[in-house]
């Protein structure tokens, strides 16, 4: 552990579970207050995904419980970001209880797939704003408060499958019913490209980290085949970090990858607690070809 995050307050929404608690370990850990926040602290957020409600494991209570364990510091703020009121008010409220923010990661978000025949109103507006209104918002709502302490980082968690699908198309693009999240995931690394240039003069940095191939999180699950090749959690908290310290004028308006931009810029990842190097993994041969490896 190095302590680059000493003093600095993270807020990683969606952090009950999956990428979103990996990367507030990760941040923690580098000595980053990380505020947790998620549905409910103490019981498992339900969402809905083809018309069903669904229960999965992850608590924020579980999170901060993880992060203390390895001697960080993380605060609770339940918020339901589907609730307008709510993530109005979040920014607000994490600055209140942890005296500012400098780091916010958007990650918060349950993926619905459908074709676009099949995929009705709800899911779509839904979909848009799990991806595009909720990291408007807090970005929006951020950005003051990092311009007062004259630094800030917003990281958004972005995909693969927002690039270009690759000719000719796969199976996978035929049948998996990704178009609608694939284009909000696209539409959010354009954000961040273009939200990096209005606010690089205010030293605030705004990329993208998004997973190389996929993560077989507790949500996620059940979307990605069985036969398909996964990657660890860990090389995505190490390329989130590797968003979340450097000046602006030095590293901004990226969308990297994480299997990517770790072998590409010979970053050693950690676990997430900091304290073991992980060997290096390069990406795939059959990763989509429009990932480069420093980023777009």
């Amino acid at each position: 552990m190095t302590n680059l995050l000493a003093g600095k307050v993270a807020l990683v929404t969606g952090s009950s579970r999956g990428i979103g608690r990996a990367v507030a370990q990760r941040l923690a850990a580098e000595g980053a207050t990380v505020v947790v926040t998620a549905r409910s602290a103490q019981s498992a957020s339900a969402s809905v995904r083809d018309g069903r409600e669904q229960h999965v494991p992850g608590t924020l209570a579980e999170t901060v419980a993880l992060i203390e364990q390895q001697g960080g510091s993380a605060v609770a703020l339940p918020a339901d970001l589907t609730d307008p009121e709510q993530r109005a008010g979040l920014i607000g409220r994490v600055a209140d209880a942890a005296g500012g923010i400098d780091i916010l990661v958007n990650n918060a978000g349950f993926a619905s797939y459908s074709t676009i025949e099949g995929m009705d109103d709800d899911v779509f507006d839904r979909t848009v704003d799990h991806y595009l209104r909720v990291p408007f918002i807090l970005s929006r709502n951020a950005i003051p408060h990092m311009r007062e302490r004259g630094a800030g980082w917003i990281v958004n968690i972005g995909s693969s499958t927002g690039m270009p699908p690759i000719r000719p198309f796969r199976d996978y693009n035929k049948t998996s019913g990704d178009v609608i999240y694939a284009s909000m995931k696209a539409a959010l690394h354009r954000f961040t490209q273009g939200l990096a240039a209005e606010v690089v003069d205010d030293g605030i940095a705004v990329n993208s980290v998004g997973p190389s191939t996929a993560i077989r999180t507790p949500g996620a699950a059940e979307l990605i085949p069985d036969d398909f090749e996964a990657e660890p959690v860990e090389y995505l908290a190490e390329t989130v970090l590797a968003m979340a310290h450097r000046p602006a004028a030095e590293r901004t308006g990226l969308v990297a990858f994480s299997l990517h931009y770790p072998w590409a810029a010979e970053i050693p990842v950690r676990t997430l607690d900091g304290a073991t190097e992980l060997p290096r993994r390069e990406p795939p041969v059959w990763c989509n070809p429009n990932m480069l490896p420093l980023g777009i």
